[in-house]
């Protein structure tokens, strides 16, 4: 790669001080860097001035694209009255405002808005919130989390330990709270032959086992629904999430939906869960809420929920949890201009049609060697490349599949970014038709390249 001297100076000052996420930094300092300066629509700009398209929505947040004029002069708005005052204590007009239109949108009896920094931090809260709920009910013998396997809820502690990714999360056992695992659905990895309909009464039963076996000492049920995104973009038989509420109603339990991937459009709807008119006891959103802006998350819960935490001050039943930037009034304001541009430029209504010819591009990709299963739910999509389709043997990890595709990818003008030896595909919601074509055709050409050079 021929660089100029700003991005040779760059590099050289970033792989000298700097310790990137999730990233073997040891690979990292040999290999030539991508070092973004601008962007536009769906487009990243680098120091070169070489455009990429941004197939994964800038990790997942970004819906209406790049430099928004919308959503920036609200951030521009908000600057000339005041960026930032503490909310332990205090409250600021854009924070209201945007729990009203959260709740408004949100599953039928989600009622109250507490506001964090990040999906990790809220799921977090949504388990501190479950769990002191039946500790300020007098239910003390309630201790545990069923979770599902292969489940990613974010890096503290807390989530860490409610999650079920041995790559990422086995290091930290010793640090983590025990929790009951429930065998997830993946359809492609399962040995069970049968319908779709067969499928879902298997998984049902496996998930009310446990919870029949848990439920006396059972705070809540944790999952993402529809879509697990860091497993590999792993989805669930429909039906799947409608039993999950069933089921914790039966045992009276919670559930907790961590909608931090699948919320504000990703799936088509404004949340997933509207998909089987799902309503959890508690919901945690975070990176399209901005539309990628800035640092929002939130977790919304019931009435019910709320109440059992009110009570005298000595009483000391208040939630006992905050942040120096909860309810930032700049990231609200983006998060507000955010909602106002779903509803003027309509959208979810638009995204219906483009789902349909992505789905009918990606079933294109059907036709290479070594890709041995496609999974999408609206923009959300994993393709699984195997090295033998038909025994469905997985390439070894060393060989860096995945990495290698997203590296061809660039090549071609697109950024990507694997999850093992599946290429995610999670393009803004802005995207255009042409680009959406555009970004199907490099992915197949570099999944041939790569595994088929």
């Amino acid at each position: 790669m021929d660089l100029s001297k700003k991005t040779k100076d760059l590099a050289a000052r970033d792989k000298k001080y700097l310790w990137h996420p999730f990233t073997q930094m040891q690979d990292w300092v040999k290999d030539d860097i991508l070092i973004i300066e601008s962007g536009s629509g769906c487009y990243l700009q680098d120091t070169d001035g070489k455009r990429y398209l941004d197939g994964v929505s800038s990790l997942w947040c970004n819906v209406h694209g790049h430099r928004v004029r919308a959503i920036e002069q609200a951030i521009q708005k908000q600057l000339r009255k005041i960026a930032h005052s503490t909310f332990l204590g205090l409250s600021n007009i854009p924070a209201i405002q945007l729990a009203e239109r959260l709740v408004k949108i949100a599953p039928k009896g989600l009622a109250r808005v507490f506001y964090s920094d990040s999906g990790s931090e809220a799921v977090e809260i949504a388990l501190k919130m479950a769990f002191q709920y039946w500790q300020n009910r007098g239910e003390k013998k309630r201790r545990k989390f069923i979770r599902l396997t292969n489940a990613y809820h974010g890096d503290t502690i807390g989530s860490v330990s409610v999650g079920g990714i041995d790559l990422f999360h086995q290091i930290y056992q010793p640090l983590l709270f025990n929790t009951v695992p429930v065998q997830a659905p993946y359809r492609y990895r399962d040995s069970f032959l049968g319908t779709e309909s067969g499928y879902l009464d298997h998984c049902t039963k496996k998930l009310e086992k446990v919870l029949r076996k848990h439920a006396k000492e059972t705070v809540a049920l944790v999952m993402e629904p529809l879509m697990q995104g860091a497993a590999g973009m792993i989805n669930q038989p429909k039906g799947y999430i409608s039993r999950a509420r069933a089921l914790t109603r039966k045992y009276n339990t919670f559930l907790i939906f961590d909608e931090v991937a699948t919320g504000f459009g990703r799936t088509g709807k404004w949340f997933a869960s509207d998909h089987e008119k799902v309503s959890p006891d508690i919901l945690c959103v975070a990176k399209g809420i901005t539309g990628g802006y800035l640092a929002l998350a939130a977790t919304l819960t019931t009435e019910e929920i709320y109440e059992a935490f009110l009570g005298s001050y000595q009483e000391l039943k208040a939630f006992f949890h905050g942040h120096t930037y909860t309810a930032n009034p700049l990231a609200c304001r983006a998060a507000l201009a955010n909602l106002d541009l779903f509803r003027k430029e309509k959208v979810l209504e638009r995204l219906q049609f483009k789902i349909k010819r992505f789905s009918e591009w990606l079933k294109e990709l059907w036709s290479l060697k070594h890709v041995g299963d496609i999974r999408q739910v609206g923009f959300m999509v994993g393709i699984e490349l195997v090295r033998n389709p038909l025994t469905k043997e997985p390439y070894d990890l060393k060989e860096q599949v995945g990495v290698r595709v997203i590296k061809q990818a660039r090549k071609k003008g697109v950024i990507l970014r694997p999850l093992g030896n599946v290429i995610v595909l999670m393009p803004p919601l802005a995207m255009r038709l042409s680009e959406l074509k555009f970004l199907v055709n490099v992915v197949r050409e570099s999944i041939r390249e790569v595994t088929e050079g």
